[in-house]
């Protein structure tokens, strides 16, 4: 019923842009009035399109009503022409509004337009109030009390602010955000106050190289020989299953069960990671990676002459973008955030661009540094991993941009041996004096017979070691 809601209101706001800005001014059957842009928010919508109620003391002119507040006026409606939606609360048709608004805000900020979902693709909804938890028990209104785990429990003096219930493979699962405006918001430390920072480029062999040289390997959950031949067998035995019988639901579970561990283990490695990175850095600093551009398809190549499509690699990137979406860098980043704003960490991203074109040395920035997985400068010389070059200049540029004083590590050579005073017709001796040279040990093997000596032994000192 609540798909039914969804898909209906967004049809709605379809219809009325449609109308509006194709048709033009138009009279609606229901209302029997003319509909313009200047009047009413969403044709579909009844009633006043404007808020009297919020209307202010010095300004009369009452503001406009959005779209979904319009729509959320309907559900009185609603619920008289159709009886079985008063078994819903409220609370939870509102929200599959707002779930609507989201979508749509989504929509103008850049992203794809919300589609209409099926019923295999709609399985949450949200309590607002009217949630009781006692112990192992929760009570939800219009539906009744039920146990279920309580594997955290809630703390005094918070405030249940809503409840999301969510069906997945493994069963029914419960989220629920609380709130104590008593407690205080957890400290940020001081830019001052910084003692280590990082720089993390991340990738898809080595999932984060850090700017100090330290690589976190990554397993490839859903890329690895084993996982993939076991998907390919059991989708393999979805196919043959005939179309909306119970062997083909079944065999669908047991696929969406394995996809539910990689998930599971994926997201429990990426928060290990940021766990560790967050407890041993003051400062985290990763690119600012558009992952979506990453995905996107190569462009058509056609041939002028014959009309024929050309290759263009679209083949080879979709193993590299199977790759790119089984990394997750992006909630990896989000999870990385998340710990250091728990340990009143500092995280920011930076600009992505020649991140490993760049020289950490002269920062001379050109493409032929970069030769696979080495770097050599063209102007300096300076080499090592381009990897850790990222790394490097990622840390550069968020300390930059934070203005964080970087503390210089000098490396110091260990002092030589003071030189011997040499007297009149001596020669210099390159070898160390017998009390500054190392003392091995003569190794024998399992049979007691020694090995090489440190030192060559003439023909005398042979025979007495043979002898002993």
């Amino acid at each position: 019923m609540l798909k039914a809601t969804y898909n209906y209101n967004l049809a709605d706001r379809i219809d009325s842009y449609q109308s509006r800005f194709i048709c033009g001014d138009y009279c609606e059957i229901r209302t029997k009035a003319e509909i313009c842009p200047l009047t009413c928010s969403i044709g579909g919508a009844t009633g006043d399109p404007w808020k009297t109620k919020g209307a202010r003391k010095g300004n009369p002119i009452p503001a406009k009503r959005s779209a979904g507040e319009i729509q959320s006026a309907l559900l009185p409606e609603l619920k008289l022409s159709r009886p079985w939606y008063k078994e819903i609360d409220a609370s939870v048709l509102q929200f599959n509004i707002e779930r609507l608004d989201k979508a749509y805000q989504g929509f103008f900020q850049g992203k794809r337009f919300p589609k209409f979902p099926n019923r295999s693709t709609f399985r949450s909804f949200t309590y607002k109030s009217g949630v009781k938890i006692n112990v192992n028990k929760i009570y939800l209104p219009k539906i009744g009390e039920m146990s279920f785990f309580n594997s955290r429990p809630i703390p005094d003096g918070f405030n249940i602010k809503s409840v999301t219930l969510r069906l997945k493979v493994s069963g029914w699962f419960v989220s629920i955000r609380i709130e104590d405006k008593d407690v205080p918001a957890f400290p940020i430390i001081s830019v001052e106050d910084v003692q280590s920072v990082v720089g993390c480029d991340v990738g898809i062999r080595k999932l984060i190289v850090q700017s100090d040289n330290k690589r976190t390997l990554n397993p490839k959950f859903s890329t690895n020989k084993r996982t993939r031949k076991l998907l390919r067998i059991r989708q393999r035995r979805i196919s043959r299953k005939r179309k909306g019988s119970k062997n083909r639901c079944k065999s669908g579970n047991v696929v969406a069960r394995l996809h539910q561990k990689i998930v599971d283990t994926r997201t429990a490695y990426q928060w290990k990671i940021a766990t560790n990175l967050a407890k041993k850095y003051d400062a985290i600093f990763m690119e600012d990676l558009r992952v979506s551009n990453l995905l996107k398809r190569c462009q058509p190549k056609k041939d002028e002459e014959t009309g024929r499509y050309l290759s263009n690699g679209q083949a080879r990137k979709a193993g590299l973008n199977r790759a790119i979406s089984d990394a997750s860098w992006y909630d990896l980043r989000t999870k990385i955030q998340y710990a250091a704003a728990k340990l009143g960490k500092i995280f920011d991203v930076v600009p992505p661009h020649h991140s490993s074109q760049s020289c950490p040395e002269c920062h001379h920035i050109d493409a032929s540094n970069r030769d696979k997985e080495i770097f050599v400068c063209t102007e300096c010389g300076y080499f090592a991993d381009a990897d850790h070059v990222g790394g490097l200049n990622i840390k550069y540029r968020g300390a930059l941009m934070l203005r964080i004083a970087l503390k210089c590590r000098i490396k110091v050579h260990r002092d030589s041996v003071e030189p011997k005073q040499l007297c009149l017709f001596e020669t210099p001796n390159v070898e160390l004096p017998t009390s500054k040279r190392r003392q091995h040990r003569i190794r024998k093997d399992k049979n007691g017979v020694p090995g090489n000596p440190p030192v060559q032994l003439n023909i005398w000192d042979i025979r007495s070691a043979a002898n002993s």
